[in-house]
């Protein structure tokens, strides 16, 4: 798990180098009374407003807005946490892995139910895409441990540009409910289509990343061949070794 812990961090999404220089000036300025724990709580409490607003959108639409501050609250709080104990030379490698992790885990999952909850998606489409969402993550926390490199993103798209995208979404749903009413079974058509084309598209994602992990495995620890069954039948395996 140290090890884990400590992998190298690679970030290559698309606005992973202007999202840095943000946040290492913000947490420059952050006042000394405020820590890391601080900004981790503030993104459980913008990920569980955001799940709640989306739910309570099927009373109004307005709710839509609240949802996109939460998502600006929920980045803001699990962005800054660690660039703040890596700024201050404070990192406590194996709990900041484990706690935002879970915390992760548990944003996800809130954000998706919200949203199967709204009048916009249907619940069993939410959860697949919170089921794909969570399987991509599982695969990073893998790599981080074969590999020893924590690369968040897949492709140019991560969570911080996945948020944006919902960001977006909200907007142009909420236009919809209030200015085209009567469009309203066809907006809500479209938004099952693409958040089930988004859940589809990180299972297509996350099948490629495992063959590419598979076959980079297989050449650094090719299997071993024997002659003939006197070769291995008496060897004893070392313990542990389930390949």
């Amino acid at each position: 798990m140290t090890e884990t812990a400590k992998a190298k961090r690679e970030m290559e999404f698309l606005l992973a180098k202007p999202e840095r220089w943000a946040l290492q000036g913000m947490a420059k300025r952050t006042p000394l009374w405020l820590n890391s724990n601080h900004f981790t709580a503030l993104g459980v409490i913008g990920a569980t407003a955001c799940g709640t607003a989306y739910s309570l959108s099927s009373r109004s639409a307005d709710w839509l807005w609240l949802a996109s501050v939460a998502l600006v609250l929920n980045w803001f709080g699990d962005s800054l946490d660690g660039t703040l104990a890596r700024v201050r030379k404070a990192e406590r490698p194996r709990y900041g892995y484990y706690i935002d992790h879970i915390v992760d885990a548990y944003a996800t999952f809130a954000i998706g139910v919200g949203l199967g909850l709204s009048p916009f998606v249907r619940i069993e489409i939410a959860l697949l895409l919170v089921l794909a969402y969570l399987t991509m993550s599982i695969n990073v926390y893998l790599e981080s441990a074969v590999f020893g490199v924590f690369k968040i993103s897949y492709g140019k798209v991560g969570p911080t540009e996945a948020r944006l995208l919902l960001i977006v979404a909200n907007g142009l749903l909420w236009l919809s409910a209030t200015r085209l009413p009567d469009w309203r079974n066809e907006v809500v058509l479209g938004a099952n289509i693409v958040v089930g084309a988004a859940a589809l598209g990180m299972a297509v994602l996350l099948v490629v990343r495992f063959a590419q992990n598979l076959r980079r495995l297989a050449r650094e620890e090719p299997r071993k061949r024997y002659r003939d069954r006197a070769q291995w039948a008496n060897k004893e395996p070392p313990p542990g070794d389930g390949g």
